[in-house]
């Protein structure tokens, strides 16, 4: 018997529109639903374009969390989203959409970024937490069938699934599409770590159930002291104003700068100690005479896991405090050790 009579025998030629047919063998069924799934999977893969690079982008540099929803499978999905984000270095979390819309949605704060799952992108509760999200001005992903819909209209990106064929005799249960949204949301997790550049042993700081893992997972602009926090002075600024800085910040260092605000180096407490016990007239100095060059440095939105591995593997002996550098070479921050610890509680 050739193939295709074999094929009309079983009745694996007599699915309509992707529905399965009802006279397949268990062993026929399963490997016709994961046929289904996978052609779905393939779907999903030749649909990536701009709104997958724009999704990783806000999650990449999201300050806050990620908080995820939907319903039914599609907030199983979710949940599942935000246990993978997490564990791969992004802190997220899970937002049922009913409890959402009676109060829950407080836990959304600035900085956060919202991900809904929902494969028709419309229904009363994912679409009335919309209008809480716009209010928040917080960033929105969708995963969801079409971008035409009212999630989809309402995203800042989309994660297309399409209409695929699901994998039941009815064409009803959610099969292929929650395959389509949950693969979506594994490639982003794991586009996202590769973007934060994470090594392996960056995981032995991830522990998920307990604080200090929480607090790993949080990026260092979110710990670190900028702004009017920030000790900075010139290199032509005098030494009694780098004490200044030093005593008035608190953080045992200041950073100097050139005339076009670039990080040249800083000078800390203990470069002042050691030159007042060589004697001379230490009060003619110019800070950029004192200053050590090139002091470490870590950008605002690496994890503090990563600052604190740095702060205790530098090359020198450990040390207590890095320089948060822009991308123009300013300095727009210091993160300290002690705030790592603090900010644990």
């Amino acid at each position: 018997m050739t193939d295709e009579p074999r094929r009309a025998a079983s009745g694996l030629d007599e699915k309509a529109a992707g529905v399965l047919s009802s006279r397949l063998t268990p062993l026929e069924t399963a490997a016709e639903v994961i046929r289904m799934e996978g052609e779905a999977l393939r779907a999903v893969a030749a649909k990536l374009g701009d709104g997958f690079v724009r999704a990783v982008e806000l999650v990449r540099s999201c300050r806050g969390k990620v908080v995820t929803s939907g319903v039914g499978k599609s907030g199983l999905v979710a949940k599942k989203i935000a246990a993978t984000l997490t564990s791969t270095g992004t802190p997220a979390s899970f937002l049922h959409p009913v409890e959402g819309v009676h109060g829950d949605a407080g836990i959304v704060g600035a900085g956060d970024v919202a991900l809904f799952v929902s494969q028709s992108g419309r229904g009363g509760e994912i679409e009335g937490l919309l209008p809480i999200i716009g209010r928040l001005n917080v960033s929105l992903i969708a995963i969801t069938g079409s971008a035409s819909s009212p999630v989809g209209k309402a995203a800042d990106a989309v994660l297309e699934t399409g209409s695929p064929a699901e994998a039941c005799p009815f064409g009803l249960v959610p099969t292929s599409s929650t395959t389509a949204a949950l693969a979506l949301g594994d490639a982003l997790a794991i586009a996202v770590l590769k973007e934060k550049n994470l090594k392996k042993e960056d995981f032995a700081f991830f522990h998920p159930g307990g604080v200090i893992g929480k607090m790993m997972l949080r990026q260092v602009r979110e710990i670190m002291h900028s702004g009017d926090r920030l000790p900075v002075v010139g290199e032509n600024d005098s030494m009694r104003d780098a004490l200044l800085q030093i005593v008035a910040k608190k953080l045992g260092l200041t950073t100097i700068v050139d005339s076009r605000g670039r990080l040249t180096g800083i000078i800390t407490d203990g470069d002042i100690k050691r030159i007042l016990l060589k004697g001379g007239d230490f009060w003619s100095l110019k800070a950029g005479e004192v200053m050590t060059r090139r002091p470490k440095t870590i950008a605002a939105h690496e994890l503090v896991a990563r600052a604190v591995q740095r702060m205790e593997e530098n090359p020198g002996g450990p040390i207590t405090s890095l320089v948060v550098e822009d991308e123009s070479g300013r300095p727009e921050g210091v993160v300290h050790l002690h705030d790592c610890i603090k900010a644990q509680g």
